[in-house]
């Protein structure tokens, strides 16, 4: 697979206080993914784009929420999680996220 294949599967980290933790106690790193990625598509892009040892790969559709504003309604739109585990000792560190 090219580089570019591979940032079309993972989109980006999905970073909450939630993954935060699971990331310290299981090991385990959060990404939102392309909706029709495969479980092991993902892996191999995870563990191509991070040089990293992957475990387990377990995804969820999150279903977008309906919001309400001075305007109307609208939807939001629903995505991927990925839950990936990692080998014990490998850890992917996301810098300058904000």
């Amino acid at each position: 697979m090219n580089k570019q294949n591979l940032y079309r599967i993972i989109e980006s980290p999905h970073i909450t206080e939630k993954t935060s933790s699971l990331s310290t106690n299981n090991n385990q790193v959060v990404f939102r993914v392309n909706k029709s990625a495969t479980k092991n598509q993902i892996k191999k892009a995870v563990e191509e784009l991070f040089s990293v040892s992957v475990t387990s790969v377990t995804t969820s559709i999150s279903k977008g929420k309906t919001k309400r504003n001075k305007f109307g309604s609208y939807k939001r739109s629903d995505f991927k999680k990925a839950f990936v585990s990692l080998k014990q000792g490998d850890e992917i560190k996301f810098e300058g996220i904000s």
